[in-house]
């Protein structure tokens, strides 16, 4: 007698072959029977043909101060997401002095777009230590499980203090200190350490993250600390204007450390000899024994502009600005009136506002070629002529004219999709291409952060509606090797041995899908952060079973109330 038996499911097993019929048994948190036909259960579920899948395993996720607060850790968990992993792009809260508390969160605020009192009202703050913060993070319940990895920009901070935040250059004390702390953290479970080297990630007030120019003995200390530890990656994002030099430090951590080192893999519209540089990179060190690999998205890493996000076509002009602390409804009926709509649009940009607002911000508010109606189902691939300025030219209006009309019309939810990287071609055929590169592992679906802009912590879904069943402008991707892409090999790029596959013996985390019926909804705004913080959801419909350890903790869209998820500690 089993404790759960799904029946009659198609098998998608994590491990790229090609699916097949048959029954899942679980006992206790393990999967014992995977195919064939299995003993009776004490439950009993009929899958009915649906896929089965692994739980999964998302490994770039920003849920550093939500997971200390939130159970649920939606909105990876409602799409299926098993195992997260959090700690990238150089920020999170540990270590932390109490001193440093604020200069942390205007960090967070300003690389990972969450307000600033989010965590002011929701972190405790009862640690300092990294090891601290993993016994606070072991202390909750939660849905799902989770991992983390060890911020370089509040090590920095940590050890260096003010002088980190100026960006000034390590003491070989420094270094040290970094050492020893960053080798605590990693036998204290920390699976790798993480940085960034990008002028887009700056702080609330402007200023380069702590860790932007860190010279390469810095980070060399970081190699020798993976390195003395035996496990774990070093993850980063840069912007590569020079890929030889950015490569020429990565191959020296890679040698120092005999670790893996992964950064962002991104595709940008006006260097189109940037990417092909980058891949050439990569095989370059890989025929070298070095395991330099590219974190490649499921989609364009884009911007959702609406009413009620935190940026939109008309956010620079004071007379729409004016509006934006009344309710819904009231800003609505106030937006079409037929003078304050003349009003608005007859202003030009504000020279206080634009002051706010950094170049790219300014530079996306007023592109009307580069704007997509998004739509209802959303789509992510659109072509030119649902751009902004295309669907103004077919109405005869002109695109502020069109935009503004559009976004007032309906109930105020509607948004356009602003593709930032990986369309300069507008399509998908750059984001194929790197997805089947072998060099590549799957991620980027930033859970957790930029909550009033993106909402791609529903990318794993989307993973399966767009490349597996919808896809219409291009080459589909198979079944097996999406599923494998989102599982077995992002839980083996972690070191995580006991999940990703299904197989007897292993953990019992998996979805139950109706692959027909799968949707992942318009996304929409709701404020239920502490201090009544705003974020982007995205809901869906086609899950009819999510299981962490073997206990279901979605069942058709609702949460059962379980909390199986536990704190992953890396090495233990």
């Amino acid at each position: 007698m089993h404790d759960i038996v799904i029946r009659d499911a198609l098998i998608v097993d994590g491990t790229g072959a090609p699916p097949f019929a048959g029954d899942v048994a679980i006992d206790g948190d393990r999967l014992t029977q995977v195919g064939g036909k299995a003993g009776p259960g004490r439950r009993e579920v009929a899958a009915g043909g649906r896929l089965v899948t692994p739980g999964w395993v998302d490994i770039h996720t920003h849920y550093d101060g939500q997971a200390t607060w939130d159970p649920v850790l939606a909105p990876s968990s409602v799409h299926g997401v098993t195992t997260l992993i959090f700690g990238n792009c150089g920020v999170g809260f540990a270590p932390a002095r109490q001193r440093d508390h604020q200069a942390l969160i205007d960090l967070m605020e300003g690389v990972e777009e969450v307000p600033g009192v989010v965590f002011t009202e929701g972190l405790t703050w009862n640690w300092e230590s990294f090891e601290e913060y993993l016994d606070a993070l072991a202390a909750m319940k939660r849905t799902v499980d989770i991992g983390t990895q060890l911020a370089h920009h509040p090590l920095r901070v940590f050890v260096m203090g003010d002088r980190a935040i100026r960006r000034e250059a390590a003491t070989a004390e420094d270094i040290a200190a970094m050492e020893r702390l960053a080798v605590e953290a990693m036998r204290a479970g920390a699976f790798g350490i993480t940085t960034s080297r990008t002028d887009q990630h700056m702080t609330r007030a402007g200023e380069q993250v702590p860790g932007r120019y860190s010279d390469t003995e810095e980070l060399l200390g970081l190699a020798r600390a993976l390195k003395a530890v035996g496990r774990g990656a070093l993850g980063l994002n840069a912007d590569f204007e020079d890929v030889d030099a950015e490569f020429a430090w990565m191959t020296a951590f890679a040698r120092v450390s005999g670790r893996p080192l992964y950064f962002l893999h991104l595709d940008r519209a006006h260097d189109p000899g940037r990417l092909p540089r980058i891949i050439a990179g990569i095989r370059a060190a890989r025929a070298e024994g070095l395991h330099l690999t590219g974190q490649v998205a499921g989609r364009p890493a884009g911007l959702l502009l609406g009413l009620s996000t935190d940026l939109n076509p008309f956010i620079l002009r004071e007379s729409f600005t004016d509006l934006a602390s009344l309710p819904l409804e009231e800003r609505l009926a106030r937006l079409r009136d037929p003078a304050m709509r003349a009003r608005i649009l007859a202003e030009e940009a504000s020279p206080r506002l634009l002051k706010l607002l950094p170049p790219l911000s300014r530079f996306i508010a007023t592109r009307w070629e580069g704007m997509y109606v998004l739509g209802d189902p959303p789509d992510y691939e659109p072509t030119a002529d649902r751009s902004v300025a295309a669907m103004a030219a077919r109405a005869g209006v002109t695109p502020q004219e069109y935009c503004y009309d559009y976004l007032a019309g309906g109930d105020g939810g509607r948004m356009l999709f602003f593709p930032l990287v990986n369309y300069g071609a507008g399509d998908h055929a750059v984001l194929r291409e790197m997805l089947t590169d072998p060099h590549t592992v799957f991620g980027l679906s930033d859970g957790g952060a930029h909550c009033g802009s993106i909402c791609d912590g529903a990318i794993p879904t989307f993973m399966l509606t767009h490349w597996v069943r919808d896809r219409a402008r291009g080459p589909k991707l198979p079944l097996e090797f999406v599923v494998k892409r989102m599982t077995s090999e992002t839980a083996d790029f972690m070191g995580l041995a006991d999940r990703g596959r299904l197989a007897p013996g292993l953990k019992a985390d998996l979805n139950l899908i109706d692959l027909a019926g799968l949707r992942a909804w318009h996304p929409e705004m709701i404020a239920d952060l502490p201090a009544g913080g705003r974020r982007l959801i995205q809901r869906v419909e086609g899950y009819g079973m999510t299981m962490t350890s073997g206990v279901p903790i979605f069942e058709n869209g609702e949460d059962t109330g379980a909390r199986p998820g536990v704190l992953l500690r890396a090495g233990r």
